[in-house]
């Protein structure tokens, strides 16, 4: 087909649209070369290229220079910027932002989760109290916590959530949520911090979002008293060489 045949570009932003919509590119979301979609569509290289500008234009693809084209929105570069960030908060941030986001997240998830994310919760729950060791917990702690978020159903709340979660996956954050959690013994706050996530997880099955946002809002705040308990009696030291190392 000739590069300036009619309906070429027409043909190829159609054609690009529908492979969108139905995820036809590889789990990384970057989509093939130029001309290997020129080939692929049977147009011209020009055709493409004007079809991408239009898709580009509606946001629905976006490129990075020396990588390519990618589907979806362009992700923030946050790896670059996360380690200052880091640097520059404390445990206390860190759950002054979350006690403001996740009990309206729980709340949403109790109105928009379906029976089988409910499923999936509890399942999660199970997967906690089941968890031997410090990172397995923190683990599938991070997936319940970011489930509710996913079923609240609004993808801007869910990339804030996202950015708060990352603190989590630093190393020095997490010795200092096991100590927290181990700070009443076994049968202390770590056993109730689980019983928590299970009446959380019941509320948002029982569609009822008032008890779902309070409970949750209740469980951050046990964890952020057993945080405080931590760091202020003689840890602080060895946190800031943690944080620091």
């Amino acid at each position: 087909m000739a590069e300036n045949a009619p309906g070429n570009s027409n043909y190829a932003l159609e054609k690009l649209r529908g492979l969108l919509r139905s995820n036809g590119f590889d789990s990384s979301g970057k989509l093939p070369t130029e001309r290997a979609l020129a080939e692929e569509l049977g147009v011209g290289r020009r055709a493409v290229r004007r079809a991408l500008e239009v898709l580009e234009t509606e946001g629905l693809i976006w490129r990075r220079q020396g990588s390519g084209t990618y589907a979806g929105q362009p992700r923030h570069d946050l790896d670059r910027h996360f380690g200052a960030i880091l640097d520059k908060t404390d445990f206390m941030e860190v759950m002054e932002v979350r006690l403001r986001i996740e009990p309206p997240l729980a709340q949403l998830a109790a109105l928009r989760a379906k029976p089988a994310d409910v499923q999936r919760m509890h399942d999660l729950v199970a997967r906690i109290g089941e968890s031997a060791d410090a990172d397995a917990h923190e683990l599938w702690d991070g997936a319940l916590h970011r489930q509710i978020a996913q079923c609240a159903g609004n993808r801007l709340f869910l990339a804030i959530f996202d950015v708060v979660n990352r603190v989590r996956q630093d190393q020095a954050w997490q010795k200092i949520r096991e100590r927290a959690r181990k700070a009443a013994g076994p049968l202390g706050s770590k056993g109730l911090l689980n019983r928590q996530h299970a009446e959380i997880v019941a509320a948002i099955g029982a569609h009822d979002p008032g008890k779902a946002g309070e409970t949750m809002r209740q469980h951050l705040l046990t964890l952020q008293e057993n945080l405080i308990r931590v760091t202020s009696s003689g840890h602080d030291e060895e946190d800031a060489e943690a944080r620091s190392a």
